[in-house]
């Protein structure tokens, strides 16, 4: 029986809770997430969870919160991904709705 080979990343997120509008940053190495939600009952880390999945195009299942829980400077394991992409500038293809 063959192994089934998954890689694992980690990311480094900045999160700006109750921001007016939802989008994302990345400069190649951390990610600024402004998400709408509070940061309150972990609201702003599941929206956080869900703008790294919707972005990454993979599951919120494979997007796992490890470090920062109750900080705005967060570390975030990646299932099923072996590299981040490039860094885009501003207003780029990273950039929420």
């Amino acid at each position: 029986m063959g192994a089934k080979l998954t890689g694992v990343v980690r990311l480094a997120v900045r999160v700006h809770p109750r921001s007016s509008r939802s989008r994302l940053c990345w400069d190649g190495q951390t990610l600024e997430a402004w998400v709408t939600a509070a940061p309150t009952a972990g609201a702003a880390n599941q929206a956080v969870v869900s703008a790294i999945a919707e972005w990454l195009n993979v599951s919120r299942s494979a997007v796992r919160l490890v470090k920062g829980h109750r900080g705005r400077a967060k570390v975030f394991e990646l299932e099923g991904l072996t590299i981040l992409p490039p860094a885009v500038l501003p207003g780029g293809p990273a950039q929420g709705s």
